[in-house]
């Protein structure tokens, strides 16, 4: 056990080694076998670092958090190490992130069966959940923001995976940019904060607040640089266009991105949250970002035509719950809708994954009638469903009710945000499940067989994960009643503010099972539908007021250094190179190989100098 909990550092080496492994089939050196191989691998390294995590957290369930720290470089006053934090939270964290991947993997074999890139996949798969593994490990800043990086590289490779398509490079490129954003802003607070703090670990962090010394100016730059990082990479407003056009790439990375992925920058921005809670400006922001992105992703959700963009913007909206949970401090509930929108909504990429793969289409308008000939797909979605929507005793279900069982401080407001996000989730996901799965069939659904067995059995176990999910919520409310009995909120809420997020997601599933749905959603011909329905459809027109403002300014900054370049800087060296030559040709007369022309010269010289002396002197 005690060698096992030192070499816990090898669980991410163990996807990391099937992605090197995978090489020779990558690089199309071994064509004879085919690709598949190199998924096998993939599959078995990760099984390897699913059986390791697992023996340490049942080892290390309810035992104090243990850290490992390798010192990697220390010079002078300066000491930078590479910290392990081995507690329940990060071993489950690592856990679900094994589990989901393995599954992802397993999907991919049946999704990408025909694509002779497959061994690339798997390659770049095993990378992504390495780095991922890794994050969810480290306690040191350092180590954290190099394992972002790789997952923006990730995020660009797998994103740009069929690079052949013009619209796939221009997402990938732009899911890149987008997320160096935040990251440069990120590094910039993580410098300040080793300056002023006594190191770069998370663990740190709490004591290091009790004690800060920043003023109040400071203690507010710091918390918005750190917020940076986990807002592009959650992408939320205003670096949320990424992950909507992020659905370019292969379905199968597609969950991982909307489950785990995402997730990644959100447990980053928990473990800052002591961070925030120096600066009341910090946390209203946060609270700010988080209620505009959950309920206008919401909205741009119920306006999409495809089936994946309108997934990936609910799961922008539910990291958005993340953001307002850390801004209010209630840092157990933040992980909870973390874990519990993970499970639920890789369930749901599958289940669309099915769909695409077997008709051939993603625009929901063009589908319906699949629920008799795909039984299995339509039982992931009603349960990734009743997952996500607080009705049903699902995963967010038993979350928000710990959330209003009095232990916390809620208000109004909290409960007004809630009720209006769960029905807008509700209604979402209704009127989806209604086109694609409910009414007569299509010409593109007549003949859609139900998912091969490489696809369906991943699919069932997370319909598994996801029913018996809602255990991890009870029993944590169960706990930390026992820990704190105290409750913080009494009164109406407490009475009445669950039981009214019940019957608002109750109104989003009548209103999505009462208005009409046809093919005119797709297009309304009534103008005030087609105004708001392009608003929400065209994300608030956020590429347009970008590329009118930050765009156009950048790309005039741009034109006035390139003529600053060009005919001043360019101008000045070229004079300077035009008054060379012309000096050089023009001596060159004077060089006649006499030698009484040159002592002339010298005494012309020496003349010269001796009268501008004796001038300066009279």
């Amino acid at each position: 056990m005690q060698f096992l909990f030192e070499t816990v550092w090898l669980i991410p080496v163990y996807s990391l080694v099937g992605s090197l492994l995978s090489l020779p089939w990558s690089l199309g050196l071994l064509r004879r076998t085919g690709p598949r191989p190199a998924a096998y691998i993939s599959i078995l390294m990760t099984i390897v670092a699913l059986v390791h995590g697992t023996y340490i957290l049942s080892m290390s369930w309810q035992r104090p958090a243990q850290q490992f720290v390798y010192h990697w470089l220390t010079a002078a006053d300066l000491d930078i190490s590479l910290s392990i934090e081995l507690s329940p939270v990060s071993l489950g964290a690592l856990e679900l992130i094994g589990i989901i991947s393995l599954l992802a993997e397993m999907y991919a074999i049946g999704y990408m069966e025909k694509d002779w890139s497959l061994g690339r996949f798997f390659g770049l798969l095993g990378f992504f959940e390495a780095a991922l593994s890794a994050l969810a490990l480290s306690d040191s800043l350092f180590l954290s923001y190099a394992l972002l990086e790789m997952l923006t590289l990730s995020t660009y490779l797998l994103v740009g995976f069929w690079y052949a398509q013009p619209l796939v490079v221009s997402a990938a490129r732009d899911a890149f940019l987008t997320k160096r954003v935040g990251d440069i802003v990120l590094f910039m607070g993580l410098v300040a904060l080793s300056c002023y703090g006594e190191g770069l670990t998370f663990s740190q962090l709490e004591k290091w607040v009790a004690t800060s010394p920043l003023p109040p100016l400071g203690a507010t730059l710091l918390g918005l640089s750190m917020i940076a990082g986990p807002l592009g990479k959650c992408a939320q407003f205003p670096l949320n266009l990424w992950l909507d056009e992020a659905m370019e790439g292969p379905n199968p990375a597609g969950i991982m991105r909307n489950s785990v992925v995402v997730s990644a920058g959100a447990y980053v921005l928990i473990k800052l949250q002591p961070v925030f809670a120096l600066s009341p400006i910090a946390s209203t922001t946060l609270i700010v970002i988080g209620a505009i992105t959950a309920i206008g992703s919401s909205l741009m959700a119920i306006a999409q035509i495809d089936i994946k963009r309108t997934l990936s913007h609910s799961t922008s909206a539910y990291l958005g719950l993340v953001f307002v949970a850390v801004g209010l401090g209630h840092v157990d509930i933040a992980f909870l809708i973390l874990l519990s929108h993970a499970v639920a909504k890789a369930l749901l990429f599958m289940s669309a994954g099915g769909v695409i793969l077997t008709t051939s289409d993603q625009n929901i308008t063009e589908l319906g009638g699949l629920w008799s000939k795909m039984p299995a797909t339509t039982m992931s979605f009603l349960v990734g469903s009743a997952g996500l929507v607080a009705l049903l005793p699902g995963g967010i279900f038993w979350t928000f009710a710990r959330w209003f069982n009095g232990d916390w401080e809620v208000s109004y407001p909290l409960l007004v945000f809630l009720g209006i996000f769960n029905a807008l989730s509700a209604l979402n996901l209704t009127r989806v499940y209604r086109l694609v799965f409910l009414g007569q069939p299509q010409s593109k659904t007549r003949r859609a067989p139900e998912v091969a067995w490489p696809m369906a059995v991943p699919m069932l176990s997370l319909i598994i994960m996801t029913i018996i999910f809602p255990l991890i919520p009870i029993r944590w409310s169960l706990w930390l009643s026992s820990v704190n009995p105290l409750q913080q909120s009494s009164g109406f809420l407490v009475q009445w503010g669950f039981p009214l997020i019940v019957l608002s997601g109750l109104l989003g599933v009548v209103v999505g099972l009462g208005i009409t749905l046809d093919k005119s959603w797709s297009r309304p011909t009534a103008f005030y539908r087609r105004f708001f329905q392009d608003l929400f459809a065209y994300d608030f027109y956020l590429d347009k007021i970008y590329a009118n403002t930050i765009v156009a300014l950048v790309a005039s900054i741009a034109r006035m250094t390139t003529w600053l370049d060009r005919y001043v800087i360019d101008g000045a060296v070229n004079l300077v190179s035009f008054f060379t030559i012309f000096s050089g040709n023009a001596l060159k007369y004077n060089v006649s190989g006499q030698t009484q022309f040159y002592v002339l010269t010298i005494m012309i010289a020496v003349g010269l100098l001796i009268w501008s002396i004796l001038k300066s002197q009279w």
